[in-house]
């Protein structure tokens, strides 16, 4: 799952967005009864958060976006989410952690009792049996977190779920926490054979009152929710065709939060300024990460010392200073720094920015400055905000440092297009970023390296590491993968973990870049604001005060 920014700024797109900001702003005060001074003066009036992200649908079976998650993640619940601050799994609509049969096939999870859905029908475990067996059988993008595992969901009375697996998973109950594994009422889907985008019907703290696409979402506090009530009176979630207008709308008061996406720059602007006029500043290190993939089956590329060349020549930290201004941070494996089992492979084999190492590396493949190796960096023109900086930047450096030996031409297509021909080996690398869909090392090395099909001479032929576009095949990696998905002794899992980390490093199928950092900026009366380790915003904490 990747994803890129949308970063329209036209005349026409500013004064559209202003005008739909001013007008929300008319139509919200008549709705609600109250103007700018009175919800300034009201600890609990409704929050307007200004977004440049889109949502392609609210049905928690299709939707696979971060900012549909983060919506989901507040207008559903599910059987487990994470402990506020953490990533710490706890119960939420289960009433415990579930019991586990001795072959590790087998989950019965006691349910809690009392909850409403915003129809007002009844959360049980025939509902929450229904939703995720709606999830898997939809064939919805992020179907396949729990098809390729769940083999059976059963209610076995109305407080208790039981699930039974194909095969044992150190980490399944991470999956129950996925923002798409939400309790849905049976009632409002139960007729409908196919998704529907324009409503979530959950338990959660938030429903949806109005939702206009392009334009905003508007959510109301569920009154029978039955956990803690939010803190302000709901939340005005506004689309904005630019980051440029986004930023502008924040300055101005258009909006109470801006979230999701500005520039490193835009960042950097209200980071500056933030003391000056009071703005409060909510950051946590993100698991999004950036990386680079290389297709093993193109010349040169089909040379492992070619792709150890090109690591070590990748001056992270340079990058991260100078055009990400430290809000990103170099990575040094597909696993994230957050993670405990992450090992900075890349960093102990490589270094960064090692021009002396890389053209030792090329020389040992047989190229000279006289017979350079050429490879071409494929991009899409929005990737990390600013694609044509980030390449012409890492391309200048690597010039620099390695000489003539390697030469680096910049190429660039659109996202929908590269998606169309990443998996038929059409660009020798691909410079993308994921959003992990759990929190779990596995969701950072099983989607990039595994492959179903294939041998080593033609590389991957179907399967994961495929359809990114690298093509490796090394079945040593496939079975440590499987085997460290169903080992329940996680000292053991770690060292296998770590040893995918050191084979990935010295194979060089995909490069790790940067790590992300996530931001949402409040103006000065906006109090709760904290981006949780998850990367999720939590609406219900956030609230105006004039103090």
């Amino acid at each position: 799952m990747s994803r890129f920014i949308n970063l329209r700024s036209s005349i026409k797109y500013f004064y559209g967005g202003l005008i739909s900001i001013l007008l929300v702003g008319f139509f919200s005060a008549l709705l609600f009864g109250c103007n700018n001074s009175q919800v300034a003066n009201n600890p609990t009036g409704r929050i307007t958060i200004g977004t440049t992200s889109t949502i392609r649908t609210l049905d928690p079976a299709d939707a696979y976006d971060l900012l549909s998650g983060n919506i989901l993640f507040n207008v559903c619940d599910r059987l487990y989410t994470y402990k506020p601050g953490t990533t710490d799994l706890i119960p939420e609509l289960a009433a415990d952690f579930p019991a586990i049969s001795d072959d590790g096939l087998t989950y019965r999870i006691p349910l809690k009792s009392g909850i409403k859905f915003h129809d007002g029908t009844d959360f049980n475990a025939s509902a929450m049996a229904f939703s995720l067996n709606r999830f898997i059988k939809l064939g919805g993008a992020p179907a396949f977190l729990l098809a390729d595992i769940v083999k059976s969901v059963t209610a076995i009375n109305p407080t208790e779920l039981e699930i039974a697996l194909k095969e044992r998973s150190q980490f399944f109950p991470k999956l129950l926490a996925f923002t798409g594994a939400a309790a849905i009422s049976p009632k409002a889907y139960g007729n409908s054979s196919g998704f529907l985008p324009n409503q979530a019907i959950c338990t959660g703290v938030y429903q949806v009152a109005e939702y206009i696409e392009g334009n905003i979402l508007r959510l109301n506090p569920f009154s029978d929710y039955w956990g803690e009530k939010p803190k302000n009176a709901g939340i005005d979630l506004q689309f904005i065709s630019s980051n440029a207008n986004l930023l502008n709308s924040f300055k101005t008061g258009g909006v109470d939060v801006a979230w999701q996406t500005l520039s490193p720059a835009q960042i950097h602007n209200l980071e500056v300024n933030a003391n000056k006029y009071g703005w409060n500043i909510a950051s946590n290190q993100g698991s999004v990460i950036l990386y680079m993939v290389l297709n093993v089956k193109q010349s040169p590329l089909d040379h492992i010392k070619v792709r150890q060349a090109i690591a070590a020549a990748i001056n992270r930290p340079l990058l991260a200073e100078r055009v990400f201004q430290n809000q990103r941070i170099p990575l040094y494996s597909l696993v994230p720094k957050t993670l405990s089992d992450y090992k900075p492979t890349f960093q102990n084999l490589y270094g960064d920015g090692n021009g002396k190492l890389a053209r030792k590396l090329l020389t040992e493949a047989g190229y000279s400055d006289t017979n350079p190796a050429q490879v071409s960096f494929w991009y899409a023109p929005k990737y990390a905000g600013n694609g044509d900086l980030v390449l012409s930047t890492l391309k200048a450096a690597i010039t620099r440092d390695v000489g003539k030996i390697l030469e680096i031409k910049l190429e660039k297509v659109d996202t929908t297009t590269a998606y169309g021909y990443l998996d038929q080996g059409v660009y020798p690398t691909f410079f993308l970023d994921w959003v992990p869909d759990i929190f779990d090392p596995d969701n950072f090395l099983q989607p990039f390296l595994t492959c179903d099909q294939g041998n080593l001479q033609n590389g991957c032929i179907k399967g994961r590491s495929q359809y990114q576009g690298a093509f490796y095949y090394n079945p040593e990696i496939n079975d440590l993968i499987s085997t460290q998905r169903i080992e329940l002794n996680p000292q053991k899992r770690s060292a296998l973990l770590i040893e995918i980390q050191e084979i990935l490093a010295r194979d060089v199928p995909f490069i790790p870049l940067w790590q992300n950092k996530e931001y949402a900026f409040g103006r000065s009366q906006i109090k709760g604001l904290k981006v949780e380790p998850t990367q999720q915003l939590n609406y219900a904490n956030i609230y105006k005060s004039t103090k």
